[in-house]
């Protein structure tokens, strides 16, 4: 099938430009207009039947940290998980994850508690080869072990939970009910009295069944409420595609086997849910979000590949994919959920949803997708005394990117003002299951919002003209398959005759970024690449980091020129018709292009903001004072300087308290009253930063723009790994070649750390004194345990920086699949001397392998500007009226807004209120002497722009009059 990419704002507006070059492209490959064409899926939202308060507990993960710094701060605290599983302090289950380790990280951005499954403190899976140990009170010393490491070196012991016993119904112990029921009734009971002779207060959460088991939990229920060790919350497992369609059932069977009992609703957690289809696809996920949500139940994604990446719902180590955005969201939701009508209920892979309103907000959110059908909205129970009689309406779309595919900002698909009552229709061009969308109501704003007008089209890469290539089936279905868009890829790209070619129309002549979702094995091969032509000749190289395996897949971009009209794009393995590119063996999902008009640039509403503080509608603004913040999580694309630019309103003399990722920023705010736009431009890692604006004195902030400035990374001071004459090499340390293929530019510095001797120092640069700096690290690290059932059980590895008579900095370097594979990674760096040298290491464990380093000032500038939003002529002059002097003055606004107008001279004042644009009006100031020197007259406009007040001083002089 061919769609029209989701961010096609042009072919939504012109549409016989947009179908222009979708027929085209759709007779390049001979595909007919998919039969679904037509079919519009709609659900209902009523904002007046709410249903209890946000849960927000869907956000759960198993595994989704497992260092810390792995993922970032910023990432977990957008993403906002309430609730995790780890494995047992001090466990052997995995290489990673161990709750103290991450801790800090979750609690510090949005955690509530800590669950720990007591049994991942064994090596093995089945746990003790998947036999009850025959002397029981090795388990016990276990439990009081895990216990008491918690209790003893945990900051925040009162959140934890307790897991006894994980998956008991499967090859853990107790499989079969009929022989062990009573044995395992009698071992949670001794385990249960351990847990609680060691920690009084702990909590504990069972059962953990692999799934819902009716018989089981009714007599263990019935047991644990005789024997006085109920469990504080009730857990199981609900894994595959059936349970979007049983789930509900399952819960009601559990709440009447509490009521059966007598049994107080336990609050209920599904630690583990949904499979690898699911994974990092938002218009699965939402499906899932929607469900939990609705019966107000906690939940956590399941862990079946990586830990510490949110379990496949973002990318790399600090950037989103799309999952991650709508996690985001998800994180975003406040107040009151309210009724959703879907299409129908329970039903896997159809349009599902979920909806909230912020009453005390003015705000209600919509999150929905699923659907391989256009989309329609009905929206009713919208409160006139709540938003007033117009509202504005924004959809944003969060595209399937992949599971290492980088996703930016969510675009604007749909912007719509419409006045309040009865049901508002919104339609939604969706076109693809995978992708899922938030709807925002508020208050009409200042300025009505616009949907991104940005040009870009996408193909599946099955339905472009194929060559010497194999297309494969992907079931959407099958909940061990990796999903693939449209439900197909491409694959076995591995001749110098493959080719996959798509004939596209571009509306104008300039730069475009192609784009194409790809599964590269990086265990296997490592970092591959493609060759792009155009028109039949070699245009551009389309590079592809390493990655997990062929269905696993991240995303390669390349910019290439083209003039207005019809071109032929070919993606080949061969760029000279002979021999085959280094890693060409790369499975391929889908192409996309898109034009690119200037430097990159993104704005973010201040409306929509994470925040506590009050929103002004009318100016489109958080009102912020005192210690009250607002909390962005802008994205960007590549590691580098960007023009951070905050646009508010003040009515005096006020500071902008800003920071990134926790690392102040200094300089910023307004001097008087007015709008401002105050500038930083700071070096960002690629992928998201958490961005909090705060003013003790009081601003009403409207947005946060970030433009890439390339001409900022002059600042940056990058050394490559084997240059001798600013890196000293120390022991074991040395320089190698990597193996074809790889992306490493020359050589890497390797065998860093293993031991205090083993390290390389790095010269300080000229130039780069004591300051916030970040230390970006191009590297490579491979390492992982081996031998588990599923989990691909991948190790961090760290490198200390070490500021000669300064501190050290550790930061995370997570694997990136392929000792032959380099990704960057940003490692902040605060350094206090002037110029000491910078020792690389690790006396702990192993550093990973380093292609370059580079090290970046955070900031290099900082401007604050007063916008020129009123403006006026003015001119004065000198008269004599019997004798006595004064000064006449004439000003004319040329605003386009009214104005008041106060005249000031040292004689006096003479003020004018809502002067309307164009109108002119006059003043005579007298001196009441017979003469006067020449001066000037100062001319104050006030007025409301965009919803915010403005202030502006112009002068006019006059001559003297004797």
């Amino acid at each position: 099938m061919i769609t029209p990419h989701s961010r096609s704002r042009i072919a939504r507006a012109t549409a016989c430009t947009a179908l222009g070059a979708l027929v085209l492209s759709g007779l390049a490959v001979g595909v007919a207009a998919p039969a679904h064409a037509a079919t519009v899926d709609v659900i209902g939202v009523d904002f007046s039947k709410t249903d209890g308060g946000v849960q927000g507990g869907a956000s759960g993960m198993l595994y989704g940290l497992s260092d810390d710094g792995v993922p970032t701060d910023a990432i977990i605290a957008g993403a906002r998980p309430t609730n995790l599983t780890q494995k047992a302090p001090h466990g052997a289950q995995h290489p990673n994850g161990d709750p103290l380790e991450v801790e800090r990280a979750f609690f510090e951005n949005g955690g509530e508690y800590m669950m720990t499954n007591i049994q991942d403190y064994y090596p093995d899976w089945a746990y003790n080869g998947g036999k009850r140990p025959s002397d029981f009170t090795t388990y016990l010393d276990i439990v009081r072990t895990v216990v008491k490491s918690v209790v003893d070196e945990s900051d925040h012991p009162e959140k934890y939970i307790f897991t006894p016993f994980n998956e008991p119904d499967g090859g853990n112990w107790y499989g079969d009910w009929n022989s062990m029921k009573d044995t395992y009734l009698q071992d949670w009971k001794a385990v249960y009295q351990v847990i609680k002779d060691v920690y009084p207060d702990a909590k504990i959460a069972g059962n953990g069944d692999t799934r819902w088991q009716p018989g089981r939990t009714r007599d263990f229920l019935a047991y644990a409420k005789a024997n006085n060790v109920l469990p504080d919350m009730f857990t199981w497992h609900e894994l595959g595609r059936s349970s979007l369609q049983y789930f509900r059932q399952h819960l009601a069977e559990y709440r009447q086997i509490e009521n059966d009992l007598g049994i107080t609703a336990r609050p209920v957690n599904i630690t583990e849910y949904a499979m690898r289809r699911d994974m990092s696809v938002p218009g699965n996920l939402v499906q899932w979000l929607a469900m939990f949500e609705d019966e107000k139940v906690d939940a956590q994604t399941a862990y079946w590949t990586y830990a510490g990446n949110l379990n496949d719902n973002m990318a790399k180590n600090n950037s989103a994919n799309g999952a991650w955005w709508l996690l985001k969201w998800y994180g975003d939701l406040s107040g009151q959920t309210v009724a959703v009508t879907p299409p129908s209920l329970n039903a896997p892979d159809t349009l599902q949803g979920l909806g909230s309103i912020d009453a005390a907000k003015k705000q209600a959110t919509v999150l929905f997708g699923g659907t391989n059908n256009a989309t329609r909205l009905d929206l009713s129970g919208l409160d006139p005394a709540v938003f007033g009689s117009t509202v504005d309406i924004q959809i944003r779309e969060a595209e399937w990117s992949g599971q290492e595919g980088e996703a930016q900002a969510p675009p604007v698909v749909v912007a719509k003002r419409v006045a309040v009552g009865g049901t508002i229709q919104v339609d939604v061009p969706s076109s693809n299951r995978l992708d899922a969308y938030q709807a925002v109501i508020t208050p009409a704003l200042p300025a009505q919002p616009a949907a991104d007008a940005t040009w870009s089209t996408s193909i599946e890469a099955e339905n472009t003209v194929l060559r010497d290539v194999t297309a494969y089936t992907q079931d959407p279905a099958a909940d061990w398959t990796f999903s693939a868009s449209g439900g197909r890829d491409v694959g076995s790209t591995n001749r110098v005759t493959s080719a996959l070619t798509w004939t596209v129309e571009v509306p104008t002549t300039g730069t475009y970024r192609f784009g194409a979702i790809a599964g590269v094995n990086g265990s296997r091969i490592g970092p591959g690449k493609h060759a792009l032509f155009v028109d039949g000749q070699n245009a551009s190289t389309i590079e592809y980091e390493a990655g997990f395996d062929w269905s696993y897949r991240g995303r390669g971009e390349t910019l290439v020129q083209l003039t207005q009209g019809r071109h032929e794009l070919s993606v080949r393995m061969s760029a000279d018709g002979s021999t085959l590119l280094p890693g060409s063996d790369i499975s391929l999902d889908r192409f996309d292009l898109t034009r690119i008009d200037g430097p990159e640039t993104t704005t973010y509403p201040a409306v929509l903001a994470r925040t506590d503080a009050p929103l002004d509608y009318t100016k489109g603004a958080v009102s912020l004072t005192g210690d009250q913040t607002a909390t962005f999580f802008p994205s960007a694309r590549e590691t580098g300087y960007y023009d951070v630019a905050i646009r508010y309103a003040t009515t005096g003399a006020a500071g902008l308290g800003v920071q990134v990722n926790e690392r102040g920023i200094t300089g910023l705010g307004a001097d008087k009253g007015g709008v401002w736009t105050s500038t930083a431009r700071v070096h960002l890692a690629e992928g998201i930063t958490d961005l909090r604006i705060s003013s003790a004195q009081g601003a009403a902030v409207q947005s946060v723009t970030l433009t890439r400035a390339t001409d900022g990374d002059a600042a940056t001071v990058r050394v490559e790994g084997e240059d001798g004459s600013k890196i000293t090499r120390n022991g074991a340390a040395r320089l190698e070649t990597p193996g074809q293929p790889t992306n490493v530019s020359g050589q890497q510095l390797s065998y860093l750390g293993g031991g205090a001797n083993n390290y390389a120092t790095l010269a300080r640069p000229a130039g780069l004194g004591a300051g916030a700096y970040d230390l970006t690290v191009r590297y490579s690290n491979a390492e992982k345990n081996t031998g588990h059932a599923y989990n691909t059980d991948v190790i961090t590895r760290f490198l200390d920086i070490t500021e000669d008579s300064g501190t050290t900095t550790r930061g995370a370097f997570r694997n990136n699949y392929s000792w032959k594979g380099f990704w960057t990674h940003t490692v902040p760096l605060d350094l206090s001397t002037t110029g000491g040298s910078l020792r690389l290491g690790n006396t702990t464990g192993n550093a990973p392998n380093i292609d370059w380093l580079a090290l970046s000032p955070l900031v290099v500038k900082a401007t604050n500007t007063a916008d020129v939003l009123l403006t006026a002529e003015a001119a004065a002059s000198t008269r004599k009226i019997a004798g006595k002097a004064y000064v006449a003055v004439e000003v004319t606004n040329t605003s386009s807004v009214p104005v008041d107008v106060a005249i000031a001279t040292g004689y006096g004042t003479k003020s004018f209120t809502a002067v309307q644009p164009g109108k002119r009006v006059s003043a005579a100031i007298n001196s009441t002497k017979s003469s006067i020197p020449a001066g000037e007259a100062i001319v104050t406009l006030k007025g409301t722009v965009n919803g915010s007040p403005a202030t502006q001083q112009i002068t006019a002089a006059y001559s003297a009059q004797n």
